[in-house]
C-alpha cells in the first residue's frame, strides 16, 4: 500500500465502524488534503476501544511515514541555552527524545474536538488510537478524573519520542491564586520524577496551562524555569530538558529568563 492507499483504507474502516451513525454512507473527499482532515476527525471522536490489527497495522505504517514527511527533529541539533536546558519552537509531535508532555484534561483519554489544534489533540492523532485506548484503560482502572499537579506515563506508540508525560494543569478563572502556581510548578515537578523513575534522559514540556486554560505566559515559564531548573541539580538519570513553545511570545519570554546574568 501506498499513502493513498492507507489513507483511504484506514478513513473506510472508521466509517464502518459508525454505520449505524449515518457515517457508513459518508462519501470520502477525492482531495488529499481533504481526506487527511477526515481522517483526523475519525480519530478524534472515536472513543477509546479496540479495534483489528490490520487496522493498526495499516494505521502505525501511514503515521510512521506522515511523521517522516513532517521531518523529525533530533534533540542533537539543538543548542541548549543553559546546561542541560533548550528551548524550540516547533511541532513537539516531530521531537526525537525519550519523553514529551501532554497537557491533558482531567479525562486523560485526549481531545475529541474535530481537528483542534491543542496539543493533546495533535499527540493523540500522530501517537494513533492506542494512545487513547491505554489512557482509557488507565483511566477506568484509577476510577475518578485524574487531579490537577499529577502525572502519568503511557508508551508513545507512532511518536518519534519513547514515552508521553501526561499531565492535567490548572485552569484559570479570575485570579491567579497562589494554589494555581503551586499546581502548575507540581504539573512540571510530578513529569519530571516519572521521568526519572522510568531512568528517561530528555523530557520535552509543552507551555503547560497557557493558552485555553488561561495561566498567564510568563507567569507559567517563570514557574516552569525555576522548577526545572531545582530538579536537574538533583542526581537523578533526567539531563535534557527542552520548553517546547508554539507562540512567538512564549518563544521571548523563555529565551529572556533562561539568558539572564
Amino acid at each position: 500500500m501506498n499513502q493513498n492507499e492507507r489513507r483511504i483504507f484506514l478513513i473506510q474502516e472508521l466509517l464502518k465502524e459508525r454505520e449505524n451513525e449515518n457515517y457508513g454512507t459518508m462519501t470520502i473527499p477525492r482531495e488529499k488534503e481533504d481526506q487527511k482532515l477526515l481522517l483526523r476527525v475519525l480519530m478524534n471522536v472515536r472513543p477509546p476501544r479496540k479495534i483489528n490489527p490490520r487496522f493498526l497495522q495499516v494505521q502505525d505504517e501511514y503515521l510512521t511515514e506522515e511523521t517522516k514527511a513532517k521531518g523529525i527533529v533530533e534533540l542533537d541539533e539543538l543548542q541548549p541555552v543553559q546546561p542541560g536546558i533548550y528551548v524550540w519552537q516547533g511541532d513537539i509531535t516531530t521531537l526525537h527524545c525519550d519523553a514529551i508532555v501532554n497537557a491533558a484534561n482531567s479525562g486523560m483519554t485526549g481531545c475529541y474536538a474535530p481537528n483542534h489544534a491543542c496539543i493533546d489533540n495533535c499527540i493523540h492523532t500522530f501517537a494513533g488510537v492506542q494512545l487513547r485506548l491505554m489512557c482509557g484503560e488507565i483511566m477506568e482502572k484509577q476510577g475518578y478524573d485524574e487531579p490537577t499537579g499529577q502525572a502519568k506515563i503511557t508508551p508513545a506508540f507512532n511518536l518519534p519520542c519513547r514515552y508521553v508525560l501526561h499531565t492535567v494543569g490548572p485552569i484559570i478563572n479570575g485570579k491567579l491564586r497562589k494554589e494555581d502556581c503551586e499546581l502548575l510548578a507540581s504539573c512540571y515537578e510530578s513529569c519530571l520524577k516519572l521521568a526519572a523513575e522510568n531512568g528517561l534522559e530528555s523530557v520535552a514540556f509543552c507551555c503547560i496551562s497557557t493558552g485555553v486554560f488561561h495561566f498567564p505566559n510568563e507567569k507559567a515559564a517563570e514557574i516552569a524555569v525555576k522548577t526545572v531548573q531545582e530538579f536537574l541539580k538533583k542526581e537523578t538519570s533526567v539531563k535534557k530538558v527542552i520548553f517546547n513553545v508554539f507562540k512567538n511570545l512564549d518563544l521571548e519570554i523563555y529565551k529572556k529568563l533562561l539568558t539572564r546574568a
